[in-house]
């Protein structure tokens, strides 16, 4: 049983185009191979199929249902766009005009997106009807930076008011993402910061209403140990941020095949240890 559930379990990574390793292999985890092998045709499509329809009324309502109209049409962003549009970068301020806009396709293209948040109740914000502010993040972890463009509910209108560029280090997510950024590159310092047995969650391949519970430890993590992005990562903040706590919940979505990924990390002390990964 354990090895069919290995097995089903590595077919599930490979959708996500992870692979695993052999014990020793690795120094370093190749750097975005996710978003290198992602066949985007699916994604290509829903994108055409977006901006070819006029967004309904209703995708307002949530902020996560305007952001997937958004990054897919070009007139809906010149439409939903405050101009002349703000950008800050430390003491420089630049203002973008509405013929300057160029299309900002954020995470379609790479077929995937990612979330950060630090509690089950701030991940059930994305349903959140009433928020009527958010901020989507481009963390780029080789660069150090952080470009956050800021959304406004105006008149029941999602509208993007303001672009901010700032360095990693002033991110409510800097502890998390300094760790996640070696976590996620380096095989030896991976090992090192998992739990003594990480629980692992996956659906039963013989009842697709089930699910399959087991444990991974130490010496079996290579046989599981999905490859992350790590150049750049999405996330969405609902409402207003705040600082990070004890605990990081990571998710990874597919953009157009609806497959997850989640990885729950705790931290103590100063060390963060991937306690959970599920699919």
């Amino acid at each position: 049983m354990k090895r069919c559930f290995i097995a089903f379990f590595a077919v599930v990574l490979l959708m996500f185009s992870c692979t695993g390793k052999k014990s020793g292999q690795l120094d370093e985890v190749p750097a975005d191979s996710v978003a290198d092998s992602i066949d985007t045709t699916e994604v290509d499509s829903l994108e055409m199929l977006i901006a070819e329809m006029p967004m309904p009324r209703a995708a307002d309502a949530m902020f996560d249902d305007f952001i997937f109209n958004f990054v897919a049409n070009k007139k809906l962003q010149k439409e939903r766009v405050v101009f002349p549009l703000r950008t800050r970068e430390g003491e420089k301020v630049s203002m973008t005009e509405k013929d300057q806009w160029k299309m900002e396709h954020f995470f379609m293209r790479q077929g995937y997106y990612t979330l950060l948040f630090d509690s089950d109740e701030q991940m059930s914000h994305q349903k959140d009807t009433a928020i009527s502010e958010a901020i989507v993040e481009k963390i780029q972890l080789r660069k150090k930076r952080v470009t956050s463009y800021y959304f406004v509910r105006i008149k029941g209108a999602w509208m993007m008011k303001e672009v901010v560029v700032t360095p990693i280090a002033e991110n409510p997510n800097a502890s998390f993402l300094e760790f996640y950024q070696r976590f996620v590159t380096d095989s030896a310092y991976q090992v090192a910061h998992l739990n003594k047995t990480v629980t692992f969650i996956s659906p039963d391949p013989d009842d697709d209403f089930t699910m399959m519970e087991g444990v991974i430890t130490p010496e079996t993590w290579s046989a599981f140990a999905p490859t992350l992005p790590s150049k750049v990562l999405y996330n969405i903040v609902y409402g207003k941020p705040k600082p990070v706590e004890d605990q990081m919940i990571f998710l990874m979505r597919g953009v157009a095949n609806g497959l997850e990924m989640e990885l729950r990390f705790k931290k103590y002390g100063t060390r963060w240890l991937l306690m959970k990964m599920a699919t």
